[in-house]
């Protein structure tokens, strides 16, 4: 049950470690971060408008604040799909960190949305706008950290790179690569942190667990394909393209993937348990210990279609095509099956069981492209410390725990690389009222306040 509006905003704001008002960002930094978010929120960044507008007003914003024209640069080959890397200098006592978010946002019709998903709308409690949540109210939120910082006169131990970039949602002119490719000096780096991800989860009407995603899944995509003569669909043969695919598809519905955890699910699973009671508590504490416990593994994957996911390599079919004509049968049938493999997977493994859960020879089965390795950072006890430390104040003495994502973030390219990124912001948000790539997509008000403390005590103490 999604809680209403007024309550979940006031439950934010009295979610402190002894009951009183929770630290704030002065007023002038919030109008600052609600002003930016408004900006960002206000152009339109959808693959069919591209970035470069934005990353134009919030570099001219950056120059007016004083930043050198040296350390505000507009990069990228497309015109339309511009990044923008920000730098804010330090005393170099330790290596750079990165600071990382998207500016593009999937498509959203005006027809779809109550509100004008392209204007900051707040109501009730509630900001509305594609990308609030994914992930403009994270990039809005680290620029006017930034800003603060500068503005205040801090020099932190080492340079911060705010990286806010093109194409993580539909992969075109994808800033991260093009960096990775053009300018690898600007990511030596640390590690990075990716506000690409959730925030403090509220359960119950209060923060109750930070996660950091320190590993997610590998995107693998097949096509799985029928093809023969066909002919007249008046003389229909056993051997129709459609049924055929259609026989090898409920096959694969069937097929139950091997259930496996890792280092970022025992450890989300170990704090998860504290969280709930009884059986289920039982079941996810178990999942955080070694040798596994398949029986309390398949409870749990039974539990939720989000646990599911959490504990094997998951494929589904997402695309389908076939036929020619309404009065011809088909020559074709073809399906696009997404896999969303565990890190450490094998892809020549999901490849044997794709192919034995298909079990027919006839349907031909491809890579689309091959997969990009993510393997998992590991669990960096400093900066775990810091954000412990800056979320104490602010939602009291919550866990913050790593996870492993079933999805996908531009984190992938640069742990490929080598580099550690730990994927996480300061927004928190309702579990059950995930909004991202949705209709009215949304974040508490009070949330993105508070996350705009959250980060600057953050980055203040890194």
């Amino acid at each position: 049950m999604t809680p209403r509006p007024a309550l979940l905003a006031l439950a934010l704001l009295l979610a402190t470690t002894a009951g009183a008002t929770p630290p704030q960002a002065p007023e002038h930094e919030r109008a600052r971060g609600r002003e930016l978010l408004r900006l960002l929120i206000g152009t339109d960044t959808t693959p069919r408008a591209g970035t470069t507008a934005a990353a134009e007003k919030l570099a001219a914003r950056f120059l007016a604040e004083g930043f050198p024209r040296e350390d505000v640069l507009l990069l990228g080959d497309d015109p339309l799909r511009k990044n923008l890397v920000v730098r804010l200098r330090g005393r170099g006592e330790r290596k750079p960190v990165l600071l990382m978010a998207h500016l593009d946002v999937v498509e959203a019709r005006r027809e779809d949305w109550t509100l004008d998903p392209f204007a900051l709308t707040e109501r009730e409690g509630w900001l509305y706008g594609r990308g609030t949540m994914d992930i403009k109210g994270g990039a809005a939120g680290a620029a006017a950290t930034l800003m603060r910082l500068r503005a205040e006169g801090r020099v932190p131990r080492g340079d911060f790179l705010l990286l806010l970039t093109a194409g993580e949602e539909d992969g075109v002119a994808n800033g991260i690569q093009w960096l990775l490719e053009n300018r690898p000096d600007l990511l030596d780096a640390a590690y990075a942190i990716n506000f690409d991800g959730g925030g403090p989860e509220v359960r119950g009407g209060q923060p109750a667990v930070l996660p950091v995603q320190t590993a997610e899944k590998v995107y693998l995509s097949y096509t799985l394909e029928v093809r023969n003569p066909g002919g007249h669909s008046s003389v229909p043969t056993p051997d129709n393209a459609i049924h055929r695919l259609a026989k090898g598809l409920t096959g694969l519905a069937a097929f139950e993937f091997p259930l496996r955890t890792n280092s970022a699910t025992r450890g989300h699973y170990a704090r998860l348990s504290k969280l709930e009671t009884g059986a289920t508590a039982a079941d996810m504490a178990a999942a955080a210990r070694l040798p596994q416990d398949e029986a309390a593994l398949r409870r749990l994957a039974a539990r939720s279609a989000y646990d599911n996911a959490q504990l094997r390599t998951t494929c589904t079919p997402t695309l389908l095509e076939g036929g020619h004509a309404e009065n011809a049968l088909p020559q074709l049938a073809r399906a696009t099956v997404n896999c969303r493999m565990l890190p450490d997977e094998d892809p020549a493994r999901v490849d044997r069981w794709l192919a034995a859960a298909v079990a027919d020879p006839g349907i031909t089965i491809r890579r689309v492209a091959e997969p990009t390795p993510s393997p998992p950072s590991p669990v960096d006890e400093a900066l775990f410390r810091a954000i412990r430390d800056a979320a104490t104040p602010l939602w009291g003495p919550i866990p913050v725990a790593p996870y492993m994502s079933a999805g996908a973030t531009d984190s992938l390219f640069l742990r490929a690389a080598g580099l550690p990124v730990y994927v996480f912001n300061g927004i928190p948000y309702d579990v059950d009222d995930d909004r991202s790539h949705g209709q009215d997509e949304r974040i508490g008000a009070a949330a993105y306040d508070q996350s705009l403390e959250f980060t600057h005590r953050l980055l203040g103490g890194l």
